[in-house]
């Protein structure tokens, strides 16, 4: 007899996928004997395939926003084949929701979302305000309570991710990064909006200000192929001859992972880098605007959050209704360095 499975269906953005790690860990836990895998689109599937407890990653086939019933339904009845028993839907659309539904998945878990009755039929609702990222997925793995107390949320398991040592040395060979030198990473990217970018002449402050106390340190720039102007900019404002990488969109984001897992320290906005570092345990300095820190902080042993937390913040808009950006823009190199410097001790 085939082993039982759990299915469970990733959000479609990286940070939150590193978020809903420990409702795996809990599932896990609670289910030692089930087979965990995980649907989840391209773009986001490689940040599965690091976590331990993950047995096989789905890929799923649908273009982004499209209802597409019809592929629905025909990759469902794959899904039905593989003997799923319960199901975990942690998007909060009914396009996921209808995947489970339609592959007679018997328990199908999930929040309410867009009125999702029927579909998900282990229903769970909402906090206001919002509880942290980490909380709102872990809830998924208990019964649908009204709210999770102070402590109940301080005892979650931390989100975990896993970078081989051959990933590392396959990354560092091929981008030129000497393995035996510090490497400090930048991820001057936020693919939410430009109200999150912190200015990339402030992270090009900052690459001074390391370089000044270590010379023989290599920054690393990391992102999609959307902040490789950002990080040609700051790449220009460094000293010349040092040795700094402009890496946003020359790299996987599984070679992505191994660089951060390999960093001495890591300066992010609020990101999915971000979080990716934070569950690979590098001390992390998170620069926040536009978003709360307190709703998705990072939870590495060393770890600062940084935000001037101005009347106007958090806004949690893309790009900045008041046009000025001041809760980035005035959050100078000298702050963050700060925080930064103990780390690189």
């Amino acid at each position: 007899m085939n082993a039982p499975r759990i299915l469970v269906i990733s959000p479609n953005w990286i940070g939150d996928a590193v978020m809903a790690q420990p409702l795996l860990r809990l599932l896990r836990a609670a289910h030692p004997a089930h087979a965990i895998d995980v649907l989840a689109p391209p773009a986001v599937s490689p940040v599965w395939r690091q976590m331990a407890e993950v047995d096989e990653v789905l890929e799923t086939p649908f273009r982004h926003g499209a209802l597409q019933l019809r592929e629905r339904w025909k990759y469902a009845r794959l899904l039905r084949r593989r003997g799923y028993d319960q199901a975990y839907v942690l998007p909060n659309t009914i396009k996921y929701a209808l995947i489970p539904w339609l592959a007679g998945i018997k328990r199908r878990v999930g929040y309410k979302g867009e009125s999702r009755h029927g579909l998900i039929n282990v229903m769970h609702h909402d906090e206001t305000p919002p509880r942290p990222m980490v909380a709102f997925y872990a809830a998924l793995a208990g019964a649908p309570v009204a709210a999770q107390d102070a402590a109940a949320r301080a005892a979650l398991p931390r989100p975990r991710l896993v970078a081989s040592a051959a990933q590392i040395a396959a990354v560092c060979a091929r981008t030129g990064i000497d393995p035996a030198r510090p490497l400090v990473a930048f991820a001057p990217g936020a693919e939410f909006g430009g109200a999150k970018r912190w200015p990339a002449r402030h992270f090009a402050g900052l690459g001074q200000a390391i370089l000044a106390n270590g010379p023989s340190t290599q920054i690393a720039l990391l992102g999609s192929p959307k902040d490789r102007e950002a990080c040609a900019e700051v790449a220009a404002a460094m000293p010349a001859g040092a040795a700094v990488f402009n890496l946003a969109g020359a790299t996987s984001l599984a070679e992505a992972i191994a660089l951060i897992a390999h960093a001495s320290a890591v300066v992010a906005n609020d990101s999915g880098l971000l979080h990716i570092a934070s569950a690979l345990n590098r001390p992390v300095v998170a620069l926040y605007g536009p978003t709360d820190p307190d709703h998705a902080p990072p939870f590495s042993d060393l770890a600062a959050s940084i935000s001037l937390r101005l009347d106007c913040s958090p806004c949690r808009q893309r790009e900045c209704p008041l046009g000025h950006q001041h809760c980035m823009v005035q959050m100078e190199p000298e702050l963050v360095w700060r925080s930064l410097r103990p780390m690189l001790a």
